[in-house]
Parts: structure tokens; C-alpha cells; sequence
């Protein structure tokens, strides 16, 4: 295992290109200057990676075959080496066999888990879930706008003081260094009800030509359609830069998953996504 300098992160950019999935958080690391961390099974050929955004995000690439790089991909995926501090999110490329890999390593952690008397469900477990892509459709997001869009709602520009104020887990703060970073180089809507952030959607990731939408809501806020006027506003800026909007969530989020239905986006592709433990 090598983890790789910054300066030799363009050794993933072909395996990275070829995949057909989302792979924007990844491609925020490589190319955006991101933080993060890229390690690779050799320094002088690599041919497999495995890439993690600070957010808790990771990805698995390329060509197996190492037989030391996937023994320190075990101990990493089960944390038996303590490199982690919190839970991490996985994915692999769907065509790399890679969730073979996984899956041996999910069987002999969880016999394990059970021989110490530990659930194989709980904190201490990987777990499977499943992640979902998605592809805009313009035509149904006008359409969408006409019915569901709320015009009394107060939509206005995330600004310095709003980047720190949104509550949640899924927010500027989080994807971006500092706040600086963010007024420079991102984008992002909040509604306000009374003067308080009660959704923002702002570009978690963004390349050349797509940007990605996070969206976060303020609990006592669900249900009331802000989340669909902050989100209707990125997506216009989209739409008026070039840029292409794109949605990626867990299946068994529910209210990612129906949003990014009402606002146009169509599923595409699934996979599994595992939940790394600590």
C-alpha cells in the first residue's frame, strides 16, 4: 500500500474516468484540490485505489490482484488498524469484482463479531445499504416547478453568516475547508422562515460541467416545500451556467430519494454502499 502525494493523484485520473458511475467527491479530491486521501497499490505502476473524502465518503477503483494491498484494504475496511475515527461510507466500481472483495471481508468480520458475542447489525458491523444515481430530466423539472413550486417562500444566497447557521448533517461546513473557500468557490441557496435557516441546497461537488446538489433541511422545516424551493433554485442556476445538476443518495433515504424525484432526476444506476465501522 502507497498512499500517494498530491502531486501523483493524476496516476487514478484513467481508472477514475472510465467508471460509469458518480464519482464527483472523488473527482473534488483529484482534480479540485480537495482534502482527502489516495492510496494506491503501487507508487512506481498502480493499477488499483482507493480514494476517501473527508465528508466520510470513500471509493474503491481499478484492477485487483494485489494480494497486499487487499489485506491492508481488510484491516481498513473493519478498522482493525485504527486508521479511522469515525464511521466511513463505501463504494465500489461495479465493474472491478471489488464487491467480492468486500463481501469476504464483510463474512469473516462479522464470524468474528459473533464469536466475541458482538451483533453482526450493530455499531461494530459493516453494513450494507445501497447507493442510487440519478440523471436530470429538464422537461419534468419545469413541470415540477409549475405544480409543487411554493413562490411565497423567502429564498435568498447562502452568505458567510448562513454557511455556519444551517443545522444538519449534510451542509456547506462540511464539504468545504472554510468559509472563505466556500463564497469563492461554491454555491448554495437558503430559505428562511423567521429569519432562521429552514433548508439549504448548495454545490457539495462541482467539476467543469455538473455540479452536485447537497440539500439539508432544519427538522422542524420537513414537510413545508422548502427543500424543493432551495433545490429548484440551484438547479436554475445550473441551467442558466451550462452546468448539469446531479443527485446521488442511499436508497433508504426516503426523503432524498422522493425529492430528487420531484425535482426531475431519474434513477439510473444502483450499487451497494457499506457502511465502514469505527
Amino acid at each position: 500500500m502507497v498512499r500517494l502525494e498530491r502531486k501523483d493523484y493524476g496516476k487514478a485520473d484513467k481508472a477514475l474516468r472510465s467508471m460509469g458511475i458518480n464519482t464527483m467527491f472523488v473527482q473534488s479530491v483529484l482534480w479540485q484540490g480537495a482534502e482527502g486521501e489516495v492510496y494506491a497499490d503501487s507508487e512506481t505502476d498502480p493499477q488499483a485505489f482507493y480514494a476517501a473524502h473527508p465528508y466520510g465518503m470513500s471509493l474503491l477503483f481499478g484492477k485487483r490482484g494485489n494480494p497486499r494491498f487487499e489485506e491492508w484494504l481488510s484491516n481498513r475496511f473493519t478498522n482493525a488498524d485504527g486508521s479511522r475515527s469515525k464511521p466511513e461510507w463505501l463504494q465500489a466500481d461495479p465493474d472491478g469484482d471489488w464487491d467480492v472483495l468486500v463481501e469476504s471481508v464483510i463474512q469473516s468480520h462479522h464470524a468474528k463479531l459473533e464469536d466475541a458475542g458482538q451483533a453482526a447489525d450493530g455499531d461494530n458491523a459493516i453494513l450494507r445499504d445501497t447507493r442510487v444515481n440519478f440523471r436530470f430530466n429538464p422537461v419534468v423539472f419545469a413541470e415540477a416547478k409549475k405544480n409543487h413550486l411554493q413562490r411565497d417562500h423567502q429564498v435568498v444566497q447562502t452568505t458567510a453568516e448562513l454557511f455556519h447557521r444551517q443545522p444538519g448533517a449534510v451542509v456547506p461546513r462540511f464539504f468545504f475547508r472554510d468559509v472563505e473557500q466556500f463564497l469563492e468557490e461554491g454555491k448554495g441557496f437558503t430559505a428562511l422562515q423567521d429569519g432562521e435557516p429552514a433548508a439549504t441546497a448548495f454545490s457539495a461537488y462541482r467539476n467543469e460541467g455538473q455540479l452536485e446538489i447537497g440539500i439539508e433541511s432544519t427538522e422542524s422545516c420537513r414537510g413545508k416545500g422548502y427543500a424543493f424551493a432551495v433545490c429548484s433554485a440551484l438547479i436554475d442556476f445550473c441551467l442558466e451556467n451550462n452546468l448539469e445538476p446531479v443527485w446521488s443518495c442511499r436508497l433508504g433515504n426516503n426523503g432524498s430519494y422522493r425529492l430528487a424525484q420531484k425535482l426531475g432526476f431519474e434513477q439510473t444506476v444502483t450499487l451497494p454502499y457499506y457502511r465502514l465501522p469505527v
